[in-house]
């Protein structure tokens, strides 16, 4: 549980308003959950980077073609919809 979590599940007796942390106190406070969170963090193995990195790419690629594709075809729509044509 964090420190904010524990100390704020524990309560106060009525009418006992808890005193306002400093600006100090909660800077360190910050900067303790945040160490805390960096320890927590895994380093991808050299594999597991490899593929999410092809991962992105394809997804990347997939999205483009995808978003070509409707260009084209809504461009394509456009251009019939708005120009002239001669008459025959």
């Amino acid at each position: 549980m964090t420190e904010t979590a524990a100390s704020s599940s524990q309560g106060t007796p009525r009418g006992d308003t808890p005193a306002k942390a400093g600006m100090f106190a909660r800077l360190a406070l910050f900067l303790r959950q945040v160490i805390a969170e960096l320890k927590k963090v895994v380093t991808p193995t050299r594999r597991e980077l490899v593929n999410y990195t092809l991962m992105v790419l394809g997804f990347v690629v997939l999205v483009m073609l995808i978003v070509s594709a409707l260009d084209f075809v809504f461009g394509n729509a456009s251009l019939f919809v708005f120009t002239d044509k001669p008459e025959q």
